[in-house]
């Protein structure tokens, strides 16, 4: 019995990359692993490095979340999911001829479900965008305290 090891995709992107960089990272990650520093704790200075040299605001900062107007671009992209679903337990399941084999062929065929159902949403779709929009008018600009 003869036995195929499968391969590493993180050894193949190594072997892909720059020798250079490749070094680069290697010597780094070796520094990382005889230093008995915490993991997390460098993962976190080191981002903190990148946002402060991009003029990023830090981490630690409060978030501010800004919410989008309702457009029913929100409905539209959960109706193209639901549709989505629909679609891909409609696809034939014996389908190694068209989509391959094992789990590459199980990705074609959601990324074949997820662009049908994308384009069944667009336009009219079948009505649950429309809605849901009409179950959820966008809110008045004083709230509920404001008398009008």
């Amino acid at each position: 019995m003869i036995v195929t090891p499968t391969p590493d995709v993180v050894l193949d992107v190594l072997e892909a990359a720059d020798p250079v960089a490749q070094r680069a990272a290697t010597a780094k990650l070796d520094a990382l692993k005889l230093s008995d520093v915490d993991f997390s704790s460098t993962m976190a200075a080191e981002a903190g490095k990148a946002t402060a040299a991009k003029g990023l605001p830090n981490a630690d900062a409060p978030t501010r979340v800004i919410k989008a107007a309702n457009s029913g671009e929100v409905y539209r992209k959960f109706e193209a999911f639901v549709l989505q679903v629909f679609v891909e337990t409609m696809l034939p399941q014996n389908t190694q001829d068209l989509f391959g084999k094992g789990t590459a062929g199980g990705i074609w065929r959601s990324m074949l479900a997820e662009q049908l159902g994308n384009q069944l949403a667009q336009g009219k779709g079948i009505g649950i965008a429309r809605q849901l929009a009409a179950a959820h008018p966008a809110a008045t600009d004083g709230g509920p305290d404001k008398a009008g």
